[in-house]
């Protein structure tokens, strides 16, 4: 049902007083509506009306017909001017609102409305009583000339050729983008407000019911900046003095169409509907308007693809690829309330249809619903169902596909539709691809139908095979190389790919290397002539050196290799290097530097024992094993010569030069522990270029100003020197002398407090105390 109500200035209303008031009504009006109608309820003349008109030019002014939602119902709302009220002032108007149920304009569009019978022009008695009531309305009915028969008539007579379709096809599409933004207005200008009624009209038509139903519009309005609605009807003089605000405003009152940019095909498409009466097209492009979500069907892309969508029905051949992609994305997403005759209507072209449409059609023409009544098909008649045969069209797109992901989904398109794919053409366009270094590896094989991925990786490694080095390093990215490790049966074969796969794996991933070293022996076993390539191979795996225990476990089980591959052969002497470079630093806090313990630990000496025992005594890993052993002895050794010997040995052991230098600077830092008489000893048992070596070494070890002889020296750095100085005398005792530990000795002893220090850290020992006075002599006698 639908409720009225009266709203004018009455001498007297319901409750007694005067002025503007509701002065008839539906009884049982929903709670709410007279708040909700009052916001609508005003009329201002344009600016260029009658100041006092008579009753002939109060016919003139413009009618304001409403169409908006109170509170979930539609509102109808028509204004008319009176003139003068009960006390004879000019400003009068009759507003006459009708608010419906939904179901009241089921099939109706409220611009149909316009010159509806059910309207009243003046208050029931003229306004002297109040309170009257008002029937319900059981059918709102259309006005005559408002079918869209009578408005295309209308369309055809309006301007100079083209003018009004022009002027529409403009008018539709800023109509949907004002609807599509939810916000903004479309301002219609002309004189007389009946033209401005009848475009409301061709646009509602125009639009999907849904959409044309959240189109709200007033054909006059005084304020068309601050109006509310969609679509606004206006006066010139009012437009002439309004702010301009809007960004649409189109004069409709037969003056010709400027200029503009280009229009959207659903503008194209309503235009030409109007333009030949094509009343069947209008409704189709509405009807497939409507297969979008409620919230999106004036979305200018949701028009243009039901635009689109009705062409490829009617067989146009000026749809762009583009388009018809996006109308085999509507068809996919919203196959199931495609219409039917759309399925079968389109089967027709389907030979001359793009890839992705002609699989949409084939998957759902032969399921398509019962035609659609004679005399209503878009395209003169349906016909029987036609079998696209989409596989040519498969064959083309695989042929001409960019890139591995448009292979893979072209034959996930193909399979979802149930077309089946050659493998061996998903094969080739794979090799094709990967050749030409077009492959997203992971993302293609993600998206590839379970039975073609087979296919799609044997072509990727042919393509990889014959590729340059470019192509090929732009495809095995470390993703692509981790997909393809997961299956490594395929990889000996193409060992072109193998070798890179297995670097990226086993470089990027630690916890692999030495899986990735028992593959990579395994395809030189298989393939002998890439002996030397697998050689760089597992050099560039192993840039980081394994730990002693990985070590070990690697020569365990690859003896063999380790001696006939330079980079495994090198492996244990890079090992101990690891171990060594840092562990002879100093602190400077008494601590252990880091890596100090790993040099003798047991895993090390294990890798060392095992080197010697199983790698060649001549190679660099054996000489390094050697250096080890030394070191170890060295620092472990009880007595002194023991320890002397293991330098000794250290020292011609053949090692790397700076992993002997490492290992050295180690065992120097770790016999600092030792008191200075085993000190003392050791350097007398050593030759002169080691003693030299290490004296030098502990020597450098001293905090700077122990090191330079500087005073004052404090806390444990006076320790660290008194001990030095200690085993330089007692070197000298045993008739060992030491050039520049000496020197550095006289130059530390000779200074005035370093003395004082020096002869109370002796004062227990006379021998000592007497030795360091000749020591203190020797320096003051040379002046130093």
């Amino acid at each position: 049902m639908a409720w009225q109500l009266h709203y004018t200035s009455a001498r007297r209303g319901p409750t007694g007083r005067a002025g503007f008031q509701f002065v008839a009504e539906t009884p049982g009006l929903p709670e709410g509506t007279r708040a909700g109608v009052t916001p609508y309820l005003s009329y201002r003349p344009p600016p260029g009306a009658p100041l006092s008109p008579d009753d002939a030019e109060v016919d003139r002014f413009p009618v304001a017909l409403l169409y908006d939602r109170v509170a979930g119902r539609p509102l109808l709302l028509r204004c008319r001017y009176l003139g003068r009220d009960y006390s004879g002032r000019y400003g009068n108007f009759f507003a006459h609102a009708v608010v419906a149920e939904e179901e009241e304009l089921e099939g109706l569009r409220p611009a149909e409305l316009w010159h509806a019978p059910l309207w009243t022009d003046r208050p029931l008695d003229g306004g002297g009583a109040a309170g009257a009531v008002l029937p319900e309305l059981d059918e709102l009915s259309p006005g005559p000339d408002s079918d869209p028969e009578s408005l295309a008539r209308w369309l055809a007579e309006q301007g100079g050729p083209g003018d009004a379709y022009a002027l529409l096809a403009r008018l539709m599409d800023a109509v949907a983008g004002v609807l599509a933004r939810g916000h903004g207005r479309v301002v219609l200008v002309a004189e007389d407000v009946e033209p401005i009624a009848r475009w409301i009209a061709v646009v509602s038509y125009s639009l999907p019911v849904a959409a044309a139903a959240r189109m709200s519009f007033v054909t006059y309005s005084a304020d068309p900046d601050g109006a509310a609605q969609r679509l606004v009807g206006t006066t010139p003089d009012v437009w002439a003095s309004a702010q301009r605000h809007t960004e649409h405003a189109f004069h409709v009152g037969g003056r010709g169409l400027q200029g503009g940019p280009p229009v959207s095909r659903f503008a194209r498409t309503v235009a030409a509907c109007w333009r030949d009466f094509d009343f069947a097209g209008l409704d189709a492009l509405g009807e497939l308007g409507e297969l979008a979500p409620p919230g999106a069907r004036a979305a200018p892309e949701v028009l243009d693809r039901a635009a689109a969508l009705l062409s490829l029905c009617r067989g146009d051949r000026t749809v762009t690829p583009e388009e018809e992609a996006a109308v085999a994305d509507l068809l996919t997403r919203s196959g199931g309330n495609v219409p039917g005759w759309v399925w079968r209507e389109l089967a027709q072209g389907a030979p001359a249809m793009g890839l992705d449409l002609a699989l949409a059609v084939h998957g759902r023409a032969r399921g398509a619903g019962p035609a659609r009544p004679e005399g209503t098909s878009t395209t003169g008649g349906a016909g029987p169902p036609a079998d696209a045969g989409p596989g040519p069209a498969v064959t083309a797109a695989l042929v001409e596909a960019p890139d591995l992901g448009e292979v893979a989904r072209i034959a996930a398109a193909a399979s979802d539709a149930g077309v089946a794919v050659d493998p061996g053409e998903a094969r080739a366009a794979a090799e094709r691809c990967a050749r030409a270094g077009a492959a997203d590896l992971p993302a293609a094989l993600g998206r590839a139908p379970a039975g073609l991925r087979e296919a799609l990786l044997d072509g990727v490694l042919a393509g990889l095979a014959a590729a340059d080095r470019e192509a090929r390093r732009a495809v095995l990215t470390g993703a692509a190389c981790d997909l393809l490790y997961e299956d490594l049966g395929r990889l000996p074969a193409v060992p072109e790919v193998a070798l890179p796969v297995l670097v990226s794996v086993g470089g990027r991933r630690p916890a692999l290397r030495a899986a990735v070293t028992g593959e990579l022996l395994r395809l030189a076993a298989a393939r002998p002539e890439t002996a030397g390539n697998v050689d760089r191979a597992l050099d560039r795996v192993w840039k980081a050196p394994p730990t002693a225990d990985g070590c070990l476990a690697l020569l365990e089980a690859h003896e063999e290799a380790f001696a006939a591959y330079g980079a495994l052969a090198a492996l244990p002497a890079r090992t101990f290097a690891r171990l060594a470079y840092g562990a002879g630093a100093d602190t400077g806090n008494g601590t252990a530097p880091e890596g100090e313990g790993e040099l003798s630990a047991p895993a090390t000496l294990r890798l060392a024992a095992r080197v010697r025992a199983t790698l060649p005594g001549d190679g660099e890993a054996a000489r390094a094993a050697t250096a080890i052993q030394a070191y170890t002895d060295a620092v472990t050794a009880e007595r002194p010569e023991h320890a002397a010997a293991a330098l000794d040995a250290l020292a011609s052991s053949g090692a790397p030069p700076r992993l002997a230098e490492e290992l050295l600077a180690a065992a120097a830092h770790r016999l600092t522990r030792r008191g200075p008489r085993f000190r003392a000893a050791l350097l007398a048992g050593l030759a002169g270029p080691e003693r030299s070596r290490l004296a030098g070494l502990w020597t450098a070890a001293l905090p700077g100003r122990a090191r330079s002889g500087r005073s004052p020296v404090r806390g444990a750095e006076i320790a660290r020197r008194n001990e030095l100085i200690e085993v330089v005398l007692l070197l000298r005792r045993r008739g060992v002398a030491e050039p520049a530990l000496e020197t550095w000795a006289r130059a530390a002893a000779a200074r005035w407090l370093s003395a004082r220090q020096l002869d109370a850290h002796f004062a227990g020992d006379r021998e000592l105390r007497a030795a360091l006075k000749d020591l203190v002599a020797e320096a003051r006698g040379r002046g130093e």
